[in-house]
């Protein structure tokens, strides 16, 4: 309901450009938009939703990077939803191959920006 909400309230305010620069700078920035709320959110240790919980499944029991895990997953479903006649589009290609990346490096970030600072001798 969160997500839809959103989506109500976001669409009208964003442009709808025709320029396929515009889209695709939508697109990017909506991908890294996505891959950094999913690094802030996993890091709180609130429970991850379905897929970020099975991302994080096969990395905690696998070792592979998160990053390789996500596009793995992503690439699958992908797959499956073309096979049964849904639509492929150049920004569901790119959002299936990046995102793994952008929250991979997102978790990175968090973690290293949620270290706590050396003691500093006096």
């Amino acid at each position: 309901m969160v997500i839809a909400l959103a989506i109500g309230v976001t669409v009208p305010l964003l442009p709808s450009p025709h320029a396929v620069g515009w889209q695709l700078a939508e697109v990017f920035a909506g991908i890294a938009l996505i891959g950094i709320g999913s690094g802030l959110y996993l890091t709180t240790g609130l429970g991850p939703g379905p897929r970020d919980g099975l991302m994080t499944g096969i990395h905690d029991r696998t070792g592979l990077p998160v990053s390789v895990v996500r596009l793995g997953l992503e690439v699958v479903v992908l797959g499956i939803g073309w096979l049964l006649g849904g639509t492929v589009g150049v920004g569901t290609a790119l959002f299936a191959l990046l995102i793994g990346p952008t929250v991979g490096y997102s978790l990175a970030l968090a973690a290293h920006l949620s270290r706590p600072a050396p003691p500093v001798e006096t």
